[in-house]
């Protein structure tokens, strides 16, 4: 999904992107590693251990994300007199991300 595609979106430019960006292409190579695995049969416990490292990685990289955008973005929004809406956009995807 590209902000371009979606013009609700707003690029932002955020303090770890790089950093991001680096944890989910390391995060992509383990999950087609995970894949392989499942293509070559391997044992299904240890393929439940790799995919709870993934989802681990995932929590801990969206984290990073979370707090990019509070010391970015809620303080924006705060700036420009638009939190109300910028804390409701947070809480709905902080819903979807939790749940």
């Amino acid at each position: 999904m590209e902000p371009h595609d979606h013009p609700e979106l707003i690029s932002h430019n955020h303090e770890h992107r790089k950093a991001v960006l680096d944890r989910l292409s390391r995060i992509e190579g383990h999950v087609r590693a995970v894949k392989r695995m499942v293509e070559a049969d391997v044992e299904c416990p240890e393929v439940l251990v790799q995919i709870a490292a993934v989802r681990s990685a995932l929590n801990s990289v969206g984290k990073v994300i979370l707090e990019d955008h509070v010391k970015s973005c809620l303080i924006d929004a705060a700036n420009e007199g638009e939190f109300e809406k910028a804390f409701k956009d947070l809480r709905n995807s902080l819903d979807k991300f939790i749940g």
